[in-house]
């Protein structure tokens, strides 16, 4: 390069940088914060872990559902549908005058009236349990199993005093129920009814135990109910109340008239009564009670006073002529406070008592008459199924 072009260079490269200089000054003079550093990136607070990954959301577990399937599935096999039909003979309007004033005898008409109920298989041999009411002054009772199959059965035996009988069907295998124990039930326990209600088939309703033991309802008379709010309808009567394991623990009975206003309040024979009934039955074709011949009743404290007792308690209103408690020198009026050295409470139990005697033995009753408590000894006899002494 010659000295010419060099010098050239030299004083085009030293305006460049005098430029550029110059323009660098304008910019920093109008932006003056391009000259601050960068702020540096915040550390992590000591207290905060940072996790090198995030870990996957878990779903909630669902909650857990509430089935009593199996229960059905282990019961309702066994539970049947009872058909009876009896014979009723109904007046028929007056057609004339001379009926209706008296001059011609009236005029009647027969016909056949069938009902619904549900019944119990409990054994191979094909014996049914149900509930009396519902083949009572039947002329033919047929039963339909859960698979169909159907027959008409032959009643074993019945005892109107517990509202229960026994029924027979040759159909070769049936399911039978399983019996659980009604002396463990536990108010609260969740119950299931079983039964026929207005001809629907297997139906099945679920409620608990309200109440054990319940009595004085007017319905049979021994009286030892589960209480319960598992709807009961018609033709449940004589069908399975079972618990959560499908084991029977009732013999479902009676409802509570629901034109009172009165809803969820049903009642069933108690497992351990029926074993005994159906004992009875099989072995003697009737229930063997004990009896004396009186009728009770509870007097309260107003009545006592009226009656001139000296307390209240269960007191004897009446005697059957020619009875065991006639014999003994019994009287109405006396009041029982014991039978067979055990404190009564109420009339339930006088009875329960009596009848559990067995006809033959000598029951001593422990008595209060006036202000004298006497011990008399009585002969036992065979209660009748209804209708007598006690």
């Amino acid at each position: 390069m010659t000295p010419q072009r060099l010098g050239r260079a030299v004083v085009f490269l030293s305006g460049s940088i005098v430029g550029g200089l110059a323009l660098a000054f304008l910019i920093v003079f109008a932006r003056p914060e391009l000259l601050r550093a960068p702020p540096a990136a915040a550390a992590p607070s000591p207290a905060v872990a940072v996790p090198a990954t995030v870990p996957a959301v878990t779903p909630p577990m669902p909650a857990a559902v509430v089935s009593y399937a199996d229960a059905v599935a282990r019961a309702a096999p066994a539970v049947a549908n009872i058909y009876s039909e009896r014979l009723v003979k109904e007046r028929l309007p007056p057609a004339t005058l001379g009926e209706l004033f008296g001059d011609v005898m009236p005029r009647y008409r027969q016909r056949i009236e069938q009902t619904l109920g549900s019944g119990v298989i409990v054994d191979l041999a094909g014996h049914i349990v149900t509930n009396h009411h519902v083949i009572d002054n039947a002329e033919r009772v047929s039963v339909q199993l859960a698979d169909g199959r159907q027959a008409v059965a032959s009643i074993v035996g019945r005892d109107p005093d517990t509202d229960l009988a026994v029924l027979r069907v040759d159909l070769g295998r049936m399911p039978v129920m399983p019996l659980g124990r009604s002396d463990q039930l536990r108010v609260g326990d969740v119950v299931l009814a079983i039964g026929n209600p207005v001809g629907l088939t297997q139906s099945v309703t679920q409620g608990i135990v309200s109440a054990t033991g319940r009595g004085q309802l007017g319905v049979a008379t021994f009286e030892n109910f589960i209480q319960t709010d598992a709807p009961i309808n018609f033709g449940n009567s004589g069908g399975a109340l079972v618990n959560s394991n499908g084991e029977l623990i009732g013999i479902n009975t009676a409802v509570l008239a629901k034109n009172l206003g009165v809803e969820g309040i049903g009642f069933a024979i108690p497992v351990n009564l029926v074993r005994g009934v159906m004992q009875e039955i099989l072995e003697h074709g009737r229930v063997i009670r004990g009896s004396i011949g009186v009728a009770l009743a509870e007097v309260d404290e107003r009545e006592a006073r009226a009656l001139g007792l000296a307390r209240s308690g269960v007191v004897i209103t009446n005697l059957i002529a020619g009875s065991p408690a006639v014999a003994a020198g019994l009287l109405p009026g006396d009041i029982v406070t014991g039978v067979a050295g055990n404190a009564i409470h109420n009339q339930q139990e006088a009875l329960t008592r009596i009848a559990a005697s067995k006809p033959g033995d000598t029951l001593t009753l422990t008595i209060l008459r006036g202000n004298a408590e006497l011990a008399v000894p009585v002969k036992v006899t065979e209660r009748r199924a209804t209708g007598g002494g006690r």
